[in-house]
């Protein structure tokens, strides 16, 4: 991308952008880059400090790995949806580490995470914005820990099935039952009997590679 496409994106997302200077904006275009990612493909290890990272399409998981190889999906990532997280190294009271992976083809507006720290102490409307942004995706982080702890699990499913329905555009759910098990933390094993437990008692209706959604009043009923 040139530093005119760059520049329109800054602008139409990022609010703090207009309080830089000419040479800092032209510097920040410059130190950004456009990444394509396909699905599947692992974005961000945890090991290194990628850059602060613009979902400009697609689909992205962030979760956190354990030693043994267990995951839990802390939240997702879509499309104009910001990511402070895979930047870690310019906020160090963050001292953890969280895996991104491509859920779906994407492409990621990712700026210097170097930069970034210069111009966040240069700019404290940036560092606001940059905070502010990392404090929203904790309450997400708090947000599924909270049901994995304190929920049910028919309850956690309906709260998904409910999230995942918003972004479709019918009333099927394009995601197996292995995905939806990823983003609970749970086995398939047992997303499956759950969603056996659903489809007898009227709510949805399974397909391969699919959930239909056939009763939404009662569903959400199960998410009070």
């Amino acid at each position: 991308m040139d530093y005119a496409t760059f520049e329109k994106i800054f602008l139409e997302y990022f609010p703090f952008y207009k309080d830089l200077s000419k040479e800092d904006q032209k510097l920040l275009c410059q130190n950004t880059q456009f990444i394509s990612y396909k699905k599947g493909e692992t974005v961000h290890t945890g090991a290194d400090c990628l850059g602060s990272t613009l979902v400009y399409s697609g689909d992205l998981r962030v979760y956190m790995l354990s030693e043994e190889g267990k995951d839990i999906t802390l939240y997702r990532l879509l499309e104009g949806d910001f990511c402070m997280l895979t930047a870690s190294c310019v906020i160090q009271a963050i001292t953890f580490d969280v895996c991104v992976d491509a859920e779906a083809d994407s492409k990621c507006i990712v700026m210097n995470s170097s930069l970034l720290e210069i111009l966040m102490d240069k700019y404290p409307s940036m560092k606001i914005y940059m905070l502010e942004t990392a404090i929203e995706k904790f309450s997400n982080v708090m947000w599924s820990m909270q049901q994995i702890l304190f929920m049910s699990l028919d309850k956690r499913l309906a709260i998904l099935l409910i999230d995942e329905l918003a972004k479709s555009e019918d009333d099927t759910i394009h995601l197996t039952h292995e995905q939806l098990a990823k983003y609970m933390g749970s086995a398939r094993e047992v997303v499956s009997r759950m969603l056996k437990f659903f489809s007898e008692e009227g709510l949805v209706e399974l397909s391969r590679g699919g959930v239909k959604i056939l009763d939404k009043k009662r569903l959400r009923e199960l998410t009070i």
